[in-house]
């Protein structure tokens, strides 16, 4: 394991219990039955019951398990055991059926075999990867013929912007482009709003929307859809306002915050 790779791991094993006490995750409602999908995931993946559904850098698995509820076959994967040992507690005690495998995604093929109706993933991940041929070409192996990827995810446009706590306007700092170094951010808090036990540093990899979609594109995988929102789950910016459906947005809808993408797999690979 690399320097990066174990630095975010230590990284998101301690946010996993802090992330299960937060107001943002909000696990006693999910409990009592709240669904933590998004209405958009919901309306563009449609009726998932019976379906198999392979769900990459899960967390600890609310996501998973929602999708559970509404009838999917599901498997939840994340390189955190932390974020692992939860998740399957969460199955446990809620007696809701689902599979979790402590892996990284690159690691994957070394201890699942198994293919999928639906390879699925959600906002904030694509940060943590390397190296995106390699990623797409993990979904590609895990996907039925005739099944499909689907992402909602931030906009890889946002990473230009300062997001620093102050920031009053958008003001471009960092590269849209990808390196391979990434960019190392001293860490104190999350994205809930609580603060770390003790510092961190954390390891982002930037990538373009070309570098996503040439890289689905060369996995065999056939682009349905990529559909573009001034919105975010999270406030990203500090002078962001959020909506009444629970959107976070900056003032005019201007920019793109978010997309989604559908791709299927259209052929059988090697």
């Amino acid at each position: 394991m690399d320097k990066y790779i174990k630095g975010n791991l230590d990284l998101w094993n301690e946010l996993t219990p802090i992330h299960a006490r937060s107001a943002f995750y909000d696990v006693e409602g999910f409990k009592k039955g709240r669904c933590t999908l998004k209405s958009i995931e919901l309306e563009e993946l449609g009726d998932v019951s019976g379906k198999s559904l392979l769900h990459l850098q899960c967390h600890f698995g609310l996501d998973t398990l929602s999708w559970a509820r509404l009838g999917a076959k599901v498997t939840g994967v994340d390189f955190s055991d932390e974020s692992i040992t939860l998740a399957r507690s969460l199955s446990k005690e809620l007696g809701i059926k689902a599979n979790f495998i402590c892996s990284d995604i690159y690691d994957l093929p070394k201890v699942l075999n198994k293919k999928f109706d639906i390879v699925y993933t959600s906002a904030g991940i694509l940060c943590w990867l390397p190296d995106l041929k390699k990623w797409a070409g993990v979904i590609a192996l895990f996907l039925k013929p005739g099944g499909f990827f689907y992402i909602f995810e931030e906009h890889p446009f946002t990473v230009v912007f300062d997001n620093s706590a102050g920031v009053t306007e958008l003001k471009v700092t960092q590269s849209y482009f990808h390196a391979a170094e990434p960019v190392a951010w001293e860490v104190t808090g999350s994205y809930t709003g609580e603060k770390t036990d003790r510092p961190h540093t954390s390891y982002e990899w930037t990538h373009s929307m070309g570098d996503i979609l040439n890289a689905l594109m060369s996995s065999g995988l056939k682009i349905e859809f990529v559909h573009e929102f001034p919105l975010c789950v999270w406030r990203r910016f500090p002078f962001m306002e959020q909506d009444k459906a629970g959107w976070w947005r900056i003032k005019g809808d201007k920019i793109p915050l978010a997309f989604s993408l559908k791709a299927t797999k259209t052929r059988r690979l090697p």
